[in-house]
Formats: structure tokens, C-alpha cells, sequence
């Protein structure tokens, strides 16, 4: 366990040497504070979900610009082989990696508090059960987009298509009950794949098991993916 969080370490300091980290967490926490401004003032009502709706649409455009170069970048620069020659376990590399890019989005998500405390200082009073429920809930939902992310990034040496297969990875589960229009008798199921349904309880307040299950299932799956993917480039060095 110690490798992973060495790992993690180094990839959270070279977000933060890039300015990668500063330019993301900045639109991050402009376009999430721009949406939620426009609502309350357009529809005079500070409420938690509000501001919740609005950073999980965001985090589906960010996370692609979180995790295109975890291992993307990796391949490219050939230090790729390197540190898969040294004694580290591929899935140590996969979960590290992933564990850097969800530390960064934990430190955005702190500056997000400053939302519910303007909801109170101007007469709001936020329920304090939907605030730790739907921030456990963006948690969640951010782990298994990101895992999305990590594994896309194992599969290319190119950013940029690291990112728009991530994207649309990710907007194909976001949009995923949309098709219960055209198959109305798998409504029901499609409706139990979206990323964006599955997150509607939390922000009300509400841990459902089934759909911790359901983000933490992604995050497992991905991973696992991403690391069979790396163990595939090892026999190929």
C-alpha cells in the first residue's frame, strides 16, 4: 500500500507543477459558481440540489482533463516502460494514479463549501443531511468517472483521444435513460445504468446501498480493466 500512496503522491505534485491543477480547479469553481449565481438569481432559490446539479453537469466536462494524462502521458514520454521495469505492481499504478486524480478533485470539492455557507448567510438554512449526502454522493460519482478516465488513458499514448473517449464514456452513462424513449420496455434498466439518476437521492438526502454499489462497481470494474490493459503493454516491453 505504500507504493500506491507513493505513486499517488508523485502524480498529485506533477499536477501541481503543470498548470494543469490551477487552470481546471479555476473554470471548476468559476463555471459550478457562474451556474449557480444564474440560478438563484433567476429563480430566487438557494437550495442544495441546485448546487449540486450544477457541479455534478461540470465534473462530466472536467473529468476528461483530469485523467488524460495519468497514464497517456506516461506512454508517450516512454517513462511508461521505465516504471513498469521497476518493482511496482501494475494495478499500484493504476490505483495510485487514480487516487492522485480523485485527491485533486477532493481539493476543488473543499472549495465548494463556500456555497452552502453564502445558502446560510443569506437566510438559508442547509439541511445538514442532504449536505453530507450529496457531497458523499459527488464523491462517488466523481470515483467511478474518474476510473472511467484512468482506464481510457491506459489505452492510448494521445491525450486528446484519452479525453474524448473518456467524454464520450461518460455521456453515454449521463444520457443512458434518454434511450428508454426509444426502448420503452427497457426503461427500467437503462434508467438503473445513468450516472445522473443514480445520483438523485443522494442529493436529496437520501444513501441508497444499491447505488453505493452501483459507483463503487464502476470504480472496481474500471480499474480492474485498465490494470489487465497494463499488464497487456508489460508483455509487449
Amino acid at each position: 500500500m505504500s507504493t500506491v500512496i507513493t505513486i499517488a503522491r508523485r502524480e498529485l505534485e506533477a499536477y501541481f507543477v503543470s498548470p494543469i491543477a490551477y487552470i481546471v480547479s479555476a473554470a471548476f469553481l468559476v463555471i459550478s459558481g457562474y451556474l449557480f449565481s444564474l440560478i438563484l438569481i433567476d429563480l430566487h432559490q438557494a437550495s442544495l440540489e441546485i448546487l449540486f446539479a450544477n457541479i455534478i453537469v461540470t465534473l462530466l466536462f472536467i473529468t476528461p482533463l483530469l485523467t488524460m494524462r495519468l497514464l497517456a502521458d506516461e506512454q508517450r514520454m516512454g517513462t511508461l516502460e521505465v516504471l513498469m521495469t521497476a518493482p511496482v505492481r501494475d494495478w499500484e499504478v493504476v490505483v495510485g494514479k487514480f487516487l492522485a486524480a480523485l485527491g485533486l478533485f477532493g481539493v476543488m470539492l473543499l472549495f465548494t463549501l463556500f456555497y452552502p455557507l453564502l445558502i446560510w448567510r443569506f437566510g438559508g438554512n442547509p439541511d445538514p443531511g442532504p449536505l453530507i449526502s450529496g457531497y458523499l454522493g459527488l464523491l462517488l460519482m466523481a470515483g467511478a468517472m474518474l476510473a472511467i478516465g484512468t482506464l481510457t488513458s491506459t489505452m492510448t499514448s494521445n491525450q486528446m483521444v484519452a479525453a474524448v473517449l473518456c467524454f464520450g464514456i461518460l455521456l453515454m452513462l449521463w444520457l443512458v435513460d434518454a434511450a428508454s424513449r426509444v426502448a420503452p420496455s427497457l426503461a427500467g434498466v437503462l434508467t438503473e445504468l445513468s450516472l445522473r439518476e443514480r445520483y438523485d437521492d443522494f442529493a436529496r438526502g437520501a444513501i441508497n446501498l444499491e447505488d453505493v454499489v452501483y459507483y463503487l462497481s464502476i470504480v472496481g470494474g474500471a480499474l480492474f480493466i485498465a490494470t489487465r490493459v497494463l499488464e497487456s503493454r508489460r508483455y509487449r516491453v
